[in-house]
């Protein structure tokens, strides 16, 4: 598998709430110059949404990295979220549907895993949050 090392990252700063428009926007147009479908299309947008917004609300800011991927047998798009906040304290609950330190749904993380193929979480007390989600597409 190809790693976003190994390809060029659109890197989206997320500071604001327009921040987060403006990233969908970037998601969707890199979704649809690989081909996903409309279907795949909302819901990668959706879960890009979800992340951005507790990149900021959670993590103070940070930024996402938007990476095409090849592999020979199929093409993707990696989106990272990155930020130096107060990491996670327990991820096994963070993960639970319904759980929430900020008062929303609690379906942010747990959601966005639903809606990708791959779901990776790095996190340490006091040193930030990496999400990264992948979605596929066979040629």
């Amino acid at each position: 598998m190809l790693s976003t090392k190994d390809a060029e990252a659109v890197v989206v700063p997320l500071r604001t709430d327009e921040d987060v428009v403006r990233l969908r926007q970037a998601v969707r147009e890199a979704l649809i110059a690989v081909g996903f479908s409309l279907i795949d299309q909302t819901k990668m947008v959706t879960a890009a949404s979800e992340l951005a917004r507790n990149t900021l609300r959670y993590g103070g800011g940070g930024e996402s990295h938007i990476v095409k991927l090849a592999n020979g047998t199929r093409r993707g798009l990696s989106l990272a979220f990155i930020d130096t906040g107060p990491g996670i304290p327990d991820v096994e609950l963070a993960l639970k549907d319904g759980y929430t330190t900020g008062g929303g749904l609690g379906l942010g993380l747990s959601g966005a895993k639903r809606l990708s193929d791959e779901f990776d979480l790095q996190t340490a007390p006091g040193q930030g949050t990496t999400v990264r989600i992948t979605k596929w597409k066979p040629f």
